[in-house]
């Protein structure tokens, strides 16, 4: 019998396909391009439906130093950072030994071949693309070539994950919508790539992209350009700031949003907005337009915070209301510039020296931070007092899927400001007078007309009527009225939101971290049969349903990005102190996104679970 020779299927045929649920790590250098290739494959992903997220880990430097891009795939609609990359671009010489020997097993690694690294493992796929040469071919200019060379890899990664390109060209014309002859020289390097791999690489992994339908209607946003839409809309008129990563595209959002929507009949600007010499002089400038009754802002990170501090206490202590973004990032000190982190919490809920408390607002998603806009500009007017957002370089600088933001309907809430009309009725006026017993006193402002309108915001003792005192009693009596109004904030603050499933244990987790915190629930019970209830805390000071949760628990997991389980303190001064034995803390402070398998595995150490 004549022998026959047999031909193994392809690595690919062997293995069970990893569909839409995978990760891409995207190893380059800070300054060579390689944002604009990045979103092109994030936004690919995105318009063929499948629910998708992107996390930038960039150098705080200007140019040279690594930085890498992850696009996380997901059918189940998980956003968090994954801990595990499956799919790694390797771009760069200096990172991509290590970068390839931190992969798991069965993992990809797509490289410019000059590296060779083929040798370093058997373990995982490799694929080697002759950047050079192919980038040669599509572009003359030798000077673009770095920049071009990047959407070579866009066009190889759609050939091997079957990315449909009609939606690479779609995406890439988006990125270059006003620039007609770069999206031309772009579109035909992906297409380049993309025949190069047809042509030249054979497939032998799983993981591939198909349609979906779960991101229909949705956009793509990042979380500082969403604040900037939400103060717009909230109104707000005077914005004062000093640059600082990452909260500076805030500001930058909003000067072209107001430059385009803001401008009267007459084209004259309805706003004001102020780069001032430092964020000391920001927030004092701040303070001044809140006082004269404009609705003003500003945006910082923890070093601009912490020069905040003496102007945010005499906010408190005179009662003026203001909004301060606090896009927070790792400290102390320079810390880690463009690493995230939830480090300022219990700095900012006691900024100041003295005795001061101030109003704290959690946004976990792009939407909130549109909603959150409005609501901390509201609350602040109401509640007479700086109130704090409280976003981070995750949620401010990448990108995130969103429902498309709700147009804001409800009129504005100015709070308890008296008009000459109002002041003529009641016959007489006493700015810090606790009137209905809620701590928040009634305000005039400047230019009223009216002999009872006039008032002193003294940042000295003050009683009253606002006249100067150093009297025991008048000071006691006003710092007790300001924690009355504190009290009042904790039913003024958005709610807690609380997913029941009538267990024992709880978590409770704000910010970024709820998105690892969902797919943690999921793990804990898919993979080991624990159920666990979650508490997503919205705003400080905390409300009942916050003490209510902890007290029906027998266990409660708060998990902070940050050293200290800053949050964690802040829950033990605040509970009764029989309740403060049940919080356990779960903290990440590695200045990377909270990914759901590291809460999921601290967890089940601290529960025993194996």
């Amino acid at each position: 019998m004549a022998s026959t020779e047999v031909t193994a299927p392809p690595l690919e045929a062997q293995r069970t396909p990893v569909v839409n649920d995978f990760s891409i790590q995207v190893a380059t250098v800070n300054g060579s391009g390689s944002q604009s290739a990045n979103t092109v494959l994030l936004r690919t992903i995105f318009q063929m439906g499948v629910p998708v997220s992107g996390k930038n880990l960039f150098p705080s430097n200007i140019a040279g130093l690594p930085t890498w891009y992850t696009i996380r795939a997901s059918k189940d609609g998980f956003i968090a950072r994954k801990k595990e990359i499956d799919f790694v671009v390797a771009m760069n010489p200096e990172t991509a030994k290590d970068d390839v020997m931190t992969l798991e097993p069965g993992a990809v690694v797509l490289y410019d071949e000059p590296l060779n690294l083929r040798e370093l493992r058997s373990d995982v796929t490799f694929y080697a693309v002759a950047f050079d040469k192919i980038v040669s071919e599509v572009c003359k200019e030798a000077k673009l070539r770095k920049l071009v060379k990047n959407m070579i890899y866009v066009g190889v990664v759609a050939q091997l994950l079957h990315f449909d390109m009609k939606e690479v060209e779609k995406a890439i014309r988006k990125q270059f919508s006003t620039k007609v002859k770069a999206a031309e020289l772009n579109w035909n390097a992906a297409q380049a790539g993309y025949d190069f791999a047809a042509t030249s690489l054979t497939k032998q992994d799983p993981f591939r992209i198909e349609r979906m339908n779960k991101t229909e209607g949705q956009i793509i946003i990042d979380g500082n350009a969403a604040a900037a839409l939400g103060a717009m809309f909230a109104g707000v008129s005077v914005v004062t700031w000093y640059p600082i990563t990452p909260s500076s595209s805030l500001v930058e959002n909003l000067i072209e949003y107001m430059k385009e929507h803001r401008i009267g009949a007459d084209g004259k600007a309805t706003f004001g907005i102020v780069q001032a010499e430092d964020e000391l002089a920001a927030i004092g400038m701040v303070l001044g337009a809140g006082w004269m009754g404009a609705r003003s802002m500003t945006a910082t990170a923890g070093p601009g915070i912490s020069l905040m501090a003496e102007f945010t206490g005499l906010g408190y202590y005179i009662e003026v209301p203001a909004v301060i973004w606090d896009v927070q990032r790792v400290g102390p000190s320079t810390g880690l510039p463009t690493r995230t982190s939830q480090g300022d919490i219990m700095k900012v809920a006691n900024l100041s020296h003295g005795d001061a408390r101030h109003p704290m607002l959690f946004p976990s998603t792009v939407a909130e931070c549109f909603e959150m806009a409005g609501m901390a500009f509201d609350l602040a007017e109401t509640l007479q007092t700086p109130v704090f957002v409280m976003s981070d370089l995750d949620l401010g600088m990448n990108n995130w899927m969103s429902e498309p933001f709700k147009y804001p309907e409800k009129p504005l809430k100015r709070g308890k400001v008296l008009n000459t009309e109002q002041l003529s009725e009641i016959g007489s006026f006493a700015r810090y007078k606790d009137v209905d017993g809620d701590g928040i006193p009634y305000r005039t402002l400047p230019g009223t007309r009216h002999p009872q309108a006039a008032w002193f915001a003294r940042g000295s003792g003050h009683n009253e009527k606002a006249q100067y005192t150093e009297r025991p009693d008048d000071y006691v009596n006003n710092m007790d009225r300001l924690a009355r109004k504190f009290t009042t904030a904790r039913k003024l603050v958005p709610a807690a939101e609380a997913v029941q499933d009538g267990g024992k244990v709880g978590i409770i987790a704000y910010g970024t971290s709820h998105h690892a915190i969902v797919e943690t629930l999921s793990q804990l019970l898919k993979e080991y049969g624990v159920g666990m209830d979650y508490l997503r805390l919205r705003g400080f000071p905390f409300g009942e349903e916050v003490h209510d949760f902890i007290a029906r628990h027998d266990r409660i997991y708060v998990v902070d990005q940050n050293r200290d389980h800053q949050m964690l303190d802040l829950l033990k001064l605040d509970v009764k102190p029989e309740l403060v034995t049940k919080l356990r803390s779960v903290r990440h402070y590695n200045g990377l996104p909270l990914d759901a398998r590291s809460v999921t595995d601290a967890v089940l150490a601290q529960e025993e679970v194996k």
